[in-house]
């Protein structure tokens, strides 16, 4: 199985520090960001890894990781982004890496506490289809928010105003190849972005969804606020842990 870690976009939400470095690369306590995503996935057991990096500051990613030597790799895959499309968008440029191979995709703002080694383990062996990993959350407005009909998920609704639950989908999925031909048929919703909220509904559609709960605390790291939590979160509870 192989690894994605989507780096790009503007980062805007953080503006003015990054008018200066791309977001991915802003610490989290001691640690740049981008390297609790890189030791999450090595964490899982996956070493083959792509990151999906954009704008002015992609080379720093270079600069910084290289072939992830610091990280127990022998190599480290890059590719760019132009612009701002969306994270379905920037998952459509891992095709050629995954070739057609399962794959496993974190965002680079988000950060675990534990490990995702038992939900790659079951993904491995599941069939087909998709898995992502849910969390309980005191704002799912700012996400995508499963809806459930007893225990099934029917459908995800992005950044709803009155969520039907009070879960939201984690940065983390898990797709077979089948990921990369449903990207090809969505139209950019309102935001002018192709949504991965659309990816997953068409395979929960399909009946190809399967979930779990994420271990531990989960935290994005878009906002100052949420940047500022990761890095607390991080210093007193410590992240990527194996228990």
């Amino acid at each position: 199985m192989k690894g994605i870690i989507l780096a790009g976009g503007l980062g805007t939400r953080l503006f003015p520090l990054t008018k200066i470095t791309n977001k991915h690369l802003l610490p989290i306590y001691n640690k740049p960001m981008i390297f609790y995503p890189i030791q999450t996935l090595i964490n899982a057991g996956i070493k083959d890894i792509l990151i999906v990096t954009g704008g002015n500051n992609a080379g720093d990613f270079l600069r910084l990781i290289g072939n992830g030597k610091e990280f127990g790799l022998q190599h480290v895959n890059y590719t760019y982004q132009e612009g701002e499309g969306g994270i379905a968008q920037a998952l459509d440029l891992a095709e050629f890496f995954a070739d057609k191979d399962k794959i496993v995709v974190v965002l680079g703002d988000n950060i675990i506490e534990k490990n995702i080694k038992k939900q790659v383990e079951a993904f491995s062996k599941q069939e087909k289809g998709a898995k992502i990993l849910l969390q309980k959350v005191k704002d799912p407005q700012r996400f995508g928010v499963p809806v459930f009909n007893g225990d099934k998920i029917i459908k995800i609704e992005e950044k709803p105003k009155e969520p039907k639950s009070d879960y939201a989908v984690t940065g983390i999925y898990m797709y077979d190849s089948r990921v990369f031909d449903i990207i090809k048929t969505l139209k950019p919703s309102n935001r002018g972005e192709l949504e991965i909220t659309d990816v997953n509904n068409d395979y929960i559609e399909k009946g190809e969804m399967t979930s779990d709960i994420l271990n531990g605390w989960w935290t994005d790291a878009g906002t100052f606020e949420s940047l500022l939590s990761a890095s607390k979160m991080a210093a007193e509870t410590g992240a990527n842990k194996m228990d």
